[in-house]
């Protein structure tokens, strides 16, 4: 049997006040790995469901730095979740093994942190292929 962590919000110490703004900092005490890839997403029409696919040994953390990100994930027990993320220092925590899709607002810009470098082998985009590696 496979061992998994769950989906999860993770949020980062907000600094400041609307006065003047405010900073978020991710650092080892919010993220749970060491973060060796960031990437980010923008101008995704809202029409558009992207992800679909799990990872082998990634984790990653996504945000929505502006705009709403609808985040829904699938665990190989198929425990599904939905995380609405619209405050920029609030992310969810995606484990390897884990399903999951997202959907924006025209205006969002999703940032992730995640493990590992980019590496094609480390995706499960089939959805039942996914089922067959990680399902009970």
């Amino acid at each position: 049997m496979k061992e998994y962590k769950e989906p999860h919000l993770v949020e980062m110490k907000r600094i400041g006040e609307s006065a003047f703004g405010y900073i978020s900092i991710g650092d080892s005490k919010q993220i749970p790995y060491p973060i060796k890839r960031a990437f980010w997403t923008y101008y995704t029409p809202e029409s558009i469901v992207r992800g679909r696919h799990a990872h082998h040994l990634t984790e990653q953390v996504l945000f929505a730095v502006t705009g709403k990100i609808i985040v829904t994930t699938e665990t190989a027990d198929k425990k599904i979740q939905t995380f609405v993320l619209t405050e920029p220092n609030i992310g969810v925590y995606i484990p390897p093994n884990v399903w999951h899709t997202m959907q924006y607002s025209h205006t969002a810009i999703q940032l992730v942190f995640a493990s590992t470098d980019y590496d094609a082998e480390d995706y499960i985009r089939d959805y039942d292929q996914f089922l067959k590696v990680w399902g009970k």
